[in-house]
């Protein structure tokens, strides 16, 4: 859900050139068999995103109604952060999107100097006007978390100096890392883990443009392993298709190397009713045998203990004790 903090009530040139390799976000180029899907099957539009319909439709009205505030995107990774505020960019600017958005990504300088350089010069910069209607610019900084303290504060000053010309839309992961001064100066929105059901609908769209060949026991698999994150579904897909014609559950799982289903339940059934040598022999080789992690193993393991049916009080215990 959306939670409101403060929107600024002020209204809403060519950016300078680029000294450390800083790029001015540009049209999606044309797609080849060798793009990505994650970038392919991004969302163009603000309607074609695939979840969060309230965040969605809040943003909208507010961009609709010239009313954009500046904006703390935050959430786990895969959850439609960027790709809603690229969304919003091409509403807002068309084919002026060159012009008026600066995009700052992961592997930029997170510096104070970026900040009163680059993003400064930006800002500062007269806005084009389209037609009657005045636009203002965009700053686009993603995974605004790895950014120093003196670059946040920095930051918080430049956005109260050019509110009036400038937007800045921030996203990161982790908003306890991003300062109070700049969470106080945004709308925050909480982009939560992807339901089962907007994943599963995403990626029989892809499936269908793509025109594979995944049953449905794989489709189940893409939407459990991708646990809400839509990026990791697709990177999944992408990669099982290219070693497998068929996409079944066998291969999603042999793919990403996870443990399948039925040796969860094996190794849960030696973990129940076999002494402790005779199972950890057998989990040791069936863990060296099909190239396991330990990690996964216990993961799953857990996971699958949680959804046999037991006492309430029995399973309070498993899931404090599994925290330590």
């Amino acid at each position: 859900m959306a939670e409101v903090m403060e929107i600024d009530d002020d209204t809403l040139s060519p950016p300078p050139k680029n000294n450390k390799g800083k790029s001015i976000i540009t049209s999606p180029p044309a797609h080849t068999k060798a793009t990505p899907w994650v970038e392919k099957f991004r969302p163009q539009s603000l309607a074609d995103v695939a979840a969060h319909r309230d965040i969605i439709d809040t943003i909208d009205r507010l961009t609709s109604e010239n009313k954009m505030p500046h904006l703390l995107l935050y959430g786990p990774p895969g959850t439609g952060k960027t790709s809603t505020i690229l969304a919003v960019a091409r509403k807002l600017f068309g084919s002026q999107m060159h012009n008026m958005v600066l995009e700052l990504n992961a592997s930029d300088e997170r510096g104070i100097d970026v900040v009163r350089q680059q993003i400064q010069d930006f800002a500062s910069t007269q806005s084009f006007s389209f037609g009657a209607k005045a636009s203002v610019k965009l700053v686009l900084l993603d995974e605004a978390d790895a950014m120093t303290k003196d670059a946040q504060f920095a930051l918080r000053r430049v956005i109260e100096r050019y509110t009036k010309s400038t937007r800045f839309a921030l996203i990161c992961n982790n908003v306890n890392k991003i300062i109070p001064a700049l969470q106080s100066r945004c709308t925050r929105f909480r982009f939560a883990p992807l339901d089962a059901v907007h994943v599963n609908e995403r990626l029989k769209h892809v499936i269908t443009a793509e025109g594979l060949d995944v049953t449905e026991d794989g489709l189940t698999a893409l939407v459990r392993l991708s646990n809400g994150d839509m990026r990791k579904s697709l990177n999944i897909l992408q990669s099982t298709h290219m070693a497998s014609q068929q996409i079944t559950e066998e291969a999603v799982y042999l793919c990403t190397g996870n443990p399948l289903p039925k040796d969860i339940e094996q190794i849960s059934y030696w973990l129940l009713n076999e002494p402790f040598s005779d199972s950890f022999q057998k989990i040791s080789h069936m863990k060296a045998t099909k190239g396991l992690a330990l990690v996964d193993i216990v993961r799953e393991v857990t996971m699958f203990v949680f959804r046999i049916k037991m006492p309430s009080d029995v399973r309070i215990y498993l899931y404090l004790t599994s925290k330590f």
